[in-house]
């Protein structure tokens, strides 16, 4: 394996608040972060999709 963003950045990047993943709280390791945020949905991607479904 390479060199992987930091869960933080990637969080940012996505426009979810800070911690809605990367929280020390949740209990998640790095790679746990960064498989549920390359597997959520942009909010600001969701919002579009379901304006144009509506």
């Amino acid at each position: 394996m390479g060199p992987r963003p930091a869960s933080e950045l990637v969080e940012w990047m996505m426009g979810l608040e800070q911690g809605w993943v990367t929280d020390a709280a949740r209990g998640l390791t790095d790679y746990q972060q960064l498989a549920a945020l390359g597997n959520g949905v942009l909010p600001l991607q969701a919002a579009t999709a379901l304006r144009l479904l509506l």
